[in-house]
């Protein structure tokens, strides 16, 4: 019955451009009984919104309960007043950013990066099919943004973070591999955008299966344990293979990401031309990615810095590398976002 109501009064354009629908997904993220935003609810019978109720008031069990239904009826909704809050949700259902006209691109990338931090760091928990689809979803939404304008991803190398976890270092090497391979390709196919994200983005799975002991340690790494952390190319390969993804792309960038091209990489010592393409950026994203990092060895680079070092080693891709140096030395990166402050701030009260 309410979903033939639904279908004959539908929500007034003017709504949507106000007001933010909420989805489940977002809604289970909230306090249960303190919503940090104010909620508001169709009005079926007379096409408008009404206040429901007005962030941080603890609901009944009753609210609770018509809260849901009201959400699951798609009439649950919060005022784009309160985006700041909002936003730190949308990233449970992170496909909004492209239906919303209101979100500037600074913050849509910044929503972006903290839903691949959140989906990552799920993945790195349990590396299983069911928990990368979301995952995959989500890298989906990222590329279709930069499909409409490939030029938005120096908005997001403005993003770096500069403290280290795997799922971090995994997104910053997808940004960079984006941005170098974006700035030496004419036109591209979609296709090939998804699959480029995904290889660098996963370009380290195989980390994942190694003991967090020695991906932590502090010191100079035994033979004994070093041995352990050199197959991993190949375990993150098989890893993705398990779950049917394990196209040309991502193999290459698991396999040769520490290859050089002097030969004096790992696991196959390739030399200049046997390295691919994908290959060589994934090598200079990874090592810049790590070198700007603060790890239990050693403390971060400078961003230029560590730009200038990739540019002066032959074992990289010195086009390539000069690029990067280039664009960070000129300023055309623009200023940086401290994105570790921003993923890291604990939420206030009123959150």
């Amino acid at each position: 019955m309410a979903q033939n109501i639904r279908e004959s009064r539908p929500i007034p354009q003017n709504i949507n451009e106000e007001y933010y629908q909420i989805s489940g997904e977002i809604l289970s993220s909230f306090p249960k009984y303190r919503p940090p935003v104010d909620l508001f609810s169709f009005r079926e019978d007379i096409s408008v919104l009404a206040p429901y109720c007005k962030k941080g008031v603890r609901l009944s069990n009753e609210q609770v309960d018509e809260v849901a239904a009201l959400c699951a009826e798609g009439n649950l909704f919060v005022s784009r007043s309160d985006h700041p809050i909002y936003s730190r949700h949308i990233v449970k259902q992170l496909d909004l950013v492209l239906q919303d006209q209101n979100l500037k691109e600074a913050e849509i990338a910044d929503i972006c990066i903290r839903a691949l931090l959140l989906r990552y760091g799920q993945f790195a928990e349990q590396p299983v099919k069911l928990v990368f689809e979301p995952l995959y979803r989500d890298v989906m939404v990222v590329t279709e943004y930069l499909w409409n304008d490939r030029h938005r991803c120096t908005i997001f190398m403005r993003r770096l973070f500069r403290k280290y976890s795997q799922p971090r270092h995994a997104i910053n090497t997808m940004i960079v591999g984006l941005w170098l391979w974006l700035q030496g390709t004419g036109e591209i196919r979609r296709r090939d955008l998804d699959r480029m994200a995904l290889a660098f983005l996963l370009h380290d799975v195989g980390m994942l299966k190694v003991p967090a002991f020695l991906t932590n340690k502090s010191g100079p790494l035994k033979t004994e344990e070093r041995e352990k952390i050199l197959p991993h190319p190949l375990v993150g390969i098989k890893l993705m293979q398990k779950m049917d993804v394990a196209f040309e792309e991502l193999v290459r960038a698991c396999f040769e990401h520490h290859e050089r091209l002097d030969g004096s990489g790992y696991p196959q010592h390739l030399k200049g031309a046997q390295i691919s393409r994908v290959g060589r950026i994934t090598a200079i994203a990874d090592s810049f990615s790590a070198m700007i990092c603060d790890r239990p060895y050693g403390q971060s680079k400078d961003i230029l810095a560590a730009a200038k070092e990739l540019a002066g080693d032959a074992r990289y891709d010195q086009e390539m590398t000069n690029r990067l140096l280039t664009a960070f030395a000129a300023g055309g990166i623009g200023p940086t976002v401290d994105m570790d402050a921003a993923v890291d701030a604990p939420e206030t009260a009123a959150d």
